[in-house]
């Protein structure tokens, strides 16, 4: 009896030393909030922009390397984003426009990106992203570009031909799929909304398991949620937050046929950011129609060594069997061997468009 009465002794006092930490993170907090006030109206009166994603990346790279643990790295990156997303707030809350409705995938990767302190904008069209970001009423636009399973969204690529757009970020998301419905009852739905995407990356369990169920298209996975929500007979495949936003019940979670399934997302905006060391560049170009036209344009690259870690084709729309070929490639446009030999590769094609030089995410960065 002792040695219970003990150790309810010794917890709460850890107990006590925990909420006096927690006490001074606060004021902490708070004093890192009033700071960021007094940067807002030097800022303000020096028109200087509100947003600098080199010195929020500055930020949690300088956090991260002088952590000794055992507090995870992946955590404070977490962490740290919604504190720089909540400091940023009360100087001037970024506008970002996303693929809508509220709980699509693209939703989820802009908050994950930037914070959840910010002025999300859904919008109805991937068209729509580009055209109210390159307006300015937002300062960003988030749209997806591929997905390791089923590949390159078209028609984000096709955009890219139209406007004065730049990438400024990338996004990679791990997405897992859910049937949901609003009573969780597999043998009452008829028919199952969803994003061609979402269901053709659960096209296999899907055949398996739901083969009477008419699979119909929406604009997107949250839009199905929402139709869902409306109707018993129906079902949807979707996120979890959209579950939660629609409140609907799980018939079945992670239904896509493969593990591993990730999104890449793009952040869109007026420019690109300055070189970190660990970059991305991504150009359009199209070539003359003539025998080894691609490969004079590429051989640049493989002489100067850069590695193109994506290359892949859409018709111009602008001309019969003329090609876009969309590019990235290691480095940034500020690196003296890849401004080289984009400058090389112009006198060779019949277009070039540089798309954005920003920092490159692996997966394994990616926030839990």
């Amino acid at each position: 009896m002792i040695a219970k009465k003990e150790t309810n002794a010794d917890l709460e006092k850890m107990r006590s030393e925990i909420d006096a930490v927690d006490s001074q993170i606060l004021k902490f907090l708070n004093k890192r909030a009033n700071i960021a006030i007094k940067i807002a109206d030097i800022k303000r009166t020096s028109s200087i922009k509100f947003h600098s994603p080199e010195r929020e990346r500055a930020i949690v790279e300088r956090i991260t390397a002088i952590n000794n643990g055992p507090f995870p790295n992946d955590a404070l990156k977490v962490i740290f984003r919604e504190i720089i997303s909540a400091s940023l707030s009360l100087e001037e809350p970024l506008k970002v426009a996303y693929l809508g409705p509220e709980g699509t995938f693209t939703n989820l990767a802009a908050m994950r990106y930037f914070g959840s302190s910010h002025n999300y904008v859904p919008v109805d069209s991937i068209k729509d992203v580009f055209d109210i970001a390159e307006s300015s009423k937002v300062s960003y636009g988030v749209v997806p570009i591929e997905n390791s399973n089923e590949g390159v969204v078209s028609y984000t690529l096709d955009m890219f031909m139209d406007y004065d757009l730049k990438i400024a970020a990338e996004v990679m998301l791990e997405v897992s799929h859910n049937l949901l419905s609003k009573s969780g009852d597999r043998t009452k739905v008829k028919k199952i909304y969803s994003h061609p995407q979402a269901t053709a990356q659960c096209r296999s369990w899907l055949e398996a398991n739901m083969p009477e169920a008419a699979i119909l298209e929406s604009t997107s996975t949250a839009r199905a949620a929402e139709l869902a929500a409306k109707d018993e007979d129906s079902a949807a495949v979707a996120s979890e937050i959209a579950a939660r936003l629609y409140n609907l019940k799980f018939i079945e979670r992670h239904i896509e046929d493969k593990r591993n399934n990730y999104t890449r997302f793009l952040v869109i905006a007026k420019d690109y950011p300055s070189k970190t060391g660990r970059d991305k560049t991504s150009i359009l170009f199209s070539v003359k129609d003539k025998p080894g036209s691609l490969y004079d344009v590429l051989f640049p690259f493989k002489k100067a060594k850069i590695n193109l870690t994506k290359i892949e084709s859409r018709p111009s729309k602008r001309r019969a069997w003329e090609y876009i070929f969309f590019v990235d490639m290691e480095g940034h446009i500020d690196d003296k061997k890849v401004r080289k030999a984009i400058e090389e590769i112009k006198d060779k094609s019949l277009y070039l468009k540089h798309l954005g030089s920003y920092p490159a995410q692996e997966i394994s960065e990616r926030p839990d």
